[in-house]
């Protein structure tokens, strides 16, 4: 296989505008956006502005006969993704590989389910600190992706990703273990999505109140205890290298769910407390912690969803 020259996004959200930066600024990349209808519209006559710099990225529309994708990354919610799914079928090929860096422990196999599992990788985004508001984002710390094989991962897959995500300056790694990484990714979103959302709380207030930090941790706790249910054990250590990365956080930067609940936005409560909740019923494992998370975020949800008085 040749290498990664052409890559289109999926979710032009905070992260996928980040990224497409990122891609952007690093030349001899073609970078798209693929949307439709009025998406389409706006992104094409507006692009987006990131960190202060405008960016015109091309836009690919699914019905357009274009070449196929080297790398597509999906970079949506969770509740968007199987809709959005059939915008990509016609960039998809053989070579084509996909990297998802969407929260939770699903994204993978649902993409896979569609395309080939041999297609994709898995992978996690840590530290990235992506603020969006309207066409609008921000961003102060690149984070980190890792990544690494599935079981089915076919030819170079895992070399030509890490090759062109260093040329764009992406910080990557490929960890020996990335199952146990998605696990520990869920655990912190679990925590800090969720407390953030409640609270109403940028990174500064974790930071900063040990009040915060120790709802955050109740929640993760649980994940904690689910965890070696699915072969996976979390140390000390885990916990140190999660507060490393919190303290190198903007202080007024947000999590991806707080600024849902800020913007009136479905969250994904589902994917976090909902699974814990889930996983510790199968498992029977208690989660009180997360059980009264998923309730207050959904009495949030649907307040936000009624008609002002």
């Amino acid at each position: 296989m040749t290498a990664i020259r052409n890559v289109t996004i999926l979710g032009a959200g905070a992260m996928g505008a980040a990224y497409a930066a990122m891609f952007s600024e690093a030349g001899d990349i073609a970078v798209s956006f693929v949307a439709e209808g009025e998406r389409y519209d706006k992104l094409k006559r507006q692009g987006v502005s990131v960190n202060g710099q405008h960016y015109d990225v091309a836009m690919v529309r699914p019905d357009e006969a274009v070449q196929p994708a080297d790398l597509i990354m999906v970079a949506l919610k969770h509740h968007h993704l199987a809709e959005s799914l059939p915008l990509i079928d016609g960039l998809v090929a053989d070579h084509t590989t996909i990297l998802s860096v969407m929260n939770g422990l699903e994204s993978e196999e649902i993409i896979g389910a569609r395309y080939g599992m041999e297609k994709l990788v898995y992978a996690i985004a840590v530290g990235i600190d992506a603020v969006r508001d309207g066409l609008n984002f921000t961003y102060g710390n690149r984070g980190k992706i890792l990544f690494g094989p599935t079981a089915e991962t076919a030819g170079d897959r895992v070399e030509r990703l890490g090759e062109v995500l260093t040329w764009a300056g992406i910080p990557n790694q490929v960890p020996e273990d990335i199952k146990r990484f998605m696990w520990w990714k869920f655990m912190i979103n679990v925590g800090i999505n969720q407390a953030s959302a409640v609270l109403r709380a940028p990174y500064g207030i974790f930071q900063n109140s040990p009040d915060a930090r120790a709802l955050m941790e109740m929640l993760m706790a649980e994940v904690v205890a689910l965890a070696p249910k699915s072969g996976i054990v979390f140390t000390d250590k885990d916990m140190d290298e999660w507060g490393r990365v919190l303290a190198s956080l903007a202080p007024h930067g947000k999590t991806s769910m707080l600024q849902d609940v800020e913007a009136g936005r479905k969250t994904e409560v589902d994917i976090f407390a909902g699974k814990v909740v889930a996983l510790g019923e199968q498992h029977q494992v208690a989660t009180p912690v997360n059980a009264a998370v998923l309730h207050i975020i959904k009495v949030i949800e649907r307040q936000a969803a009624l008609p002002a008085f």
